[in-house]
């Protein structure tokens, strides 16, 4: 009797031992959704275009959010979530300047809103782990840095173009890779050749006498 009381006290012990263990893991997820991560940073607007876009609200909002982000814990990401997925929409629902107002620019943003679709739809799942909260938010991150990307290749383009007056489409060059000197060069050539054009002109010939049918 006295050892199958101890065989039965030795059992129940290693039960509640692998119990305890089981749930060790599931115990450490909300730890974990509190640990701080530090975030890439947000692509910026170069400062040359900063005041082409001052006035886009929509725009500035979500780049003014999105720099809350640069450290932040999985729990702080979810319950900003609904507020981030309120701001793209207002985004995409929003009035374009002209320059931007075009299916490469419109399809930055359609990403840009499903990745914040997802992180919405994260807050109403209990077992997401942080890990998948952070991929997502860096999804976010790099999804609008490649709209500020785009503003800035878009202007870019539009700024060299007012410099030369001559569209680079219609030259066939990429403004986005040449350097100054190159800018310079060119620009001194659109501004030369119609001069060139004037002086290389053949010069009309004065009509001669026909001295025979003179006589």
């Amino acid at each position: 009797m006295k050892y199958s009381l101890s065989f039965l006290i030795l059992i129940i012990f290693f039960s509640c031992k692998d119990k305890k263990e089981q749930t060790l893991p599931k115990d450490n997820v909300q730890p974990l959704l509190s640990v701080v991560k530090e975030y890439p940073s947000v692509k910026q607007i170069s400062p040359i275009f900063r005041k082409d876009v001052e006035n886009w609200e929509e725009l500035n909002a979500i780049a003014d959010f999105l720099d809350r982000f640069k450290k932040g814990s999985a729990n702080e990401v979810l319950s900003n979530a609904l507020e981030l997925k309120g701001l793209i929409k207002s985004l995409k629902d929003s009035v374009k300047p002209n320059l931007f107002d075009d299916a490469a620019f419109k399809t930055r943003i359609n990403i840009l809103n499903n990745e914040t679709l997802r992180l919405a739809d994260m807050t109403s799942i209990s077992a997401i782990s942080a890990e998948e909260v952070h991929l997502q938010t860096e999804k976010i991150i790099n999804a609008f840095s490649a709209i500020n990307a785009k503003i800035n290749t878009v202007l870019s383009k539009k700024r060299f173009e007012d410099e030369i007056g001559v569209s680079i489409s219609f030259v066939g060059l990429d403004s986005t890779k040449m350097d100054s000197v190159t800018r310079k060069s060119l620009n001194s050539k659109v501004k030369l050749e119609p001069m060139l054009d004037e002086k290389t002109k053949p010069k009309k010939l004065k009509p001669q006498l026909d001295l025979k049918t003179k006589q």
